[in-house]
């Protein structure tokens, strides 16, 4: 009777636990995308917003320097805490990064939205395991369902939200106990956000053949650009932070890096590379990308965020992928929305190191039928990829004997380890 009464209160408990999570998630997600929806909105409406995207950088720069003392690592400081939990993830990471987040792209920066979310379900998440009075291995599972209600419920996509919550840590190692608490809470954070009326874009695939030899060697082929496009990406956006660091006073940063913008957008005549760049995504299924938009995009996103803007990278991957992908048809015998599609979801893979979470969501936008090009695609970027990260995880916990330069089969051997050692 004692253990059936400690099963009822652990069931109780973590009932409770996963209904705060996926409400509060999704409702802070809702909020969220509502919010960058009326910002994109008013900037595509009043173009000259782009001019004062210095002032908002310097503005964003000075809070998180007076105000943003033990969150400037973002993801990665969310990251370190479920792998070594040790001081509670601040709750003023949550308005911090959703202010920040949306000045950038009221103001034209290129950044996506997953980081954000990903940021404030978790640091909503884990002020939960004081009063819970939940064990570290416990608040471990929290946080990695607060990650995964953030990812689902921002992109709408459960099932791949609930594998990118974990997949994203696996490489180092995490609780298997931890997928049902993630995949309740990234189905009831997803389905919270739908409760308030707040949508998510849909893509489609209109002609998908019929795989074969050759078609499997075309998708062989292009998951090799992709997994180009990723390291590129990954490199430019690094280097373009550890830049931004010789400048002694943070706030100059983004400051720079948004005049920077101003003088591309000038440049180019153009502001189809600022923002999300939804349009532009969803056009790359239907027509032929020009050649040089992933290129721009790398250039204007990875100035953006490793400036200090904020926001995520998953979205400008999304848009790296998908017109990388749709410029391919130019060479590639493939139909041009489903080398998008494939594209979409291998770039931000191969970036991420989720490449099942990635496979999983593509059936999920896109559906089934599109599986074998979509898993070969994902597979190739993230072999080809190497330890290459907008993480830090693959890369602090690579064995050196696997690396060879960056490129190697380290992402793979990690992979199985992780999953045997279980």
């Amino acid at each position: 009777m004692q253990r059936l009464n400690a099963n009822i209160f652990f069931l109780c408990k973590w009932g409770i636990l996963l209904l705060i999570v996926g409400g509060v998630s999704g409702t802070l997600s809702a909020l969220f995308l509502t919010l960058l929806n009326l910002a994109t909105n008013f900037r595509v409406s009043h173009s000259w917003m782009l001019y004062l995207l210095p002032l908002a950088g310097l503005l964003i720069g000075w809070f998180y320097q007076h105000m943003g003392k033990g969150i400037e690592r973002g993801n990665n400081l969310i990251f370190d805490t479920i792998h070594n939990p040790k001081d509670i993830i601040p709750f003023k990471m949550t308005p911090m990064v959703l202010a920040g987040t949306i000045l950038t792209h009221l103001f034209g920066g290129s950044a996506g939205r997953e980081g954000t979310a990903l940021q404030m379900s978790a640091a909503a998440a884990d002020q939960l395991h004081k009063p819970f009075r939940l064990s570290p291995k416990e608040r471990t599972i929290l946080l990695i369902a607060g990650l995964s209600a953030g990812f689902a419920s921002v992109f709408g996509t459960p099932l791949a939200g609930t594998i990118f919550g974990i997949e994203v840590l696996l490489i180092t190692g995490i609780p298997f106990v931890s997928i049902i608490p993630a995949l309740i809470g990234a189905y009831l954070a997803s389905y919270v956000t739908g409760l308030w009326g707040v949508g998510h874009t849909h893509y489609q695939i209109d002609l998908i053949p019929a795989m074969n030899l050759v078609g499997a060697g075309y998708t062989v082929v292009a998951g090799v650009f992709f997994s180009i496009a990723a390291v590129l990406f990954v490199k430019f956006t690094h280097q373009i932070a550890a830049f931004s660091k010789k400048i002694d006073y943070a706030p100059f940063r983004p400051l720079i890096g948004g005049v920077v913008i101003i003088c591309l957008v000038l440049a180019l005549d153009t502001y189809k590379y600022l923002g999300l760049g939804i349009p532009i995504i969803v056009d790359a299924f239907q027509h032929q990308a020009l050649p040089q938009d992933f290129i721009l995009k790398i250039l204007f996103t990875g100035i953006t965020l490793g400036a200090g803007f904020k926001g995520g990278e998953v979205t400008p991957l999304f848009f790296i992928g998908a017109t990388l992908g749709s410029a391919l048809s130019f060479i590639l015998p493939l139909p041009v929305g489903l080398l998008a599609g494939m594209g979409f979801v291998a770039v931000f893979g191969a970036a991420a190191k989720t490449p099942l979470a990635c496979i999983v969501m593509a059936m999920e936008l896109f559906g089934i039928s599109c599986g074998p090009y979509i898993a070969i695609a994902c597979v190739i970027s993230f072999l080809f990829s190497g330890s290459y990260s907008i993480y830090n995880i693959a890369e602090n916990k690579t064995p050196k004997h696997l690396i060879f330069g960056k490129f190697s089969l380290t992402p793979l051997f990690l992979y199985f380890r992780a999953i045997l050692r279980k």
